[in-house]
C-alpha cells in the first residue's frame, strides 16, 4: 500500500494496477471499467512479450516491458506472481 502511494505520486503518473499471474486486479488506482481493460489488454501483451523473448532465449526471460504512444506510456515489471502496470503522462515529466 505504501508503495502504491509512492508511485502514484510520481510526476506524470496517471495510475496503477497490480494484476495476479491469472490477469485479476488485486489492486488499482482506477475505476473498475479503466482496471479491467487495462489488465486483460496488458496481461495479453506481456504474455506475448514473454515468449517472444523465451523463443529467441530459451534461457531469458522478460524482466520489464515499456510501451509509449502520443498520450500515454505503459510500463510493466512482471514477477512470478504478479504484475505491476503503470500508466504515465509522458508529456508531464
Amino acid at each position: 500500500e505504501e508503495t502504491l502511494k509512492r508511485i502514484q505520486g510520481h510526476k506524470g503518473v496517471i495510475g496503477v494496477v497490480i494484476v495476479n499471474q491469472d490477469g485479476i486486479p488485486i489492486r488499482t488506482t482506477f475505476d473498475q471499467a479503466v482496471t479491467v481493460q487495462y489488465a486483460g489488454l496488458i496481461t495479453q501483451l506481456c504474455s506475448k512479450a514473454r515468449s517472444a523473448v523465451r523463443e529467441l532465449d530459451p534461457q531469458n526471460d522478460l524482466t520489464f516491458l515499456r510501451v509509449r504512444s502520443k498520450k500515454h506510456e505503459i510500463m510493466v515489471a512482471p514477477d512470478k506472481d504478479y504484475l505491476l502496470i503503470i500508466i504515465q503522462d509522458p508529456n508531464d515529466l
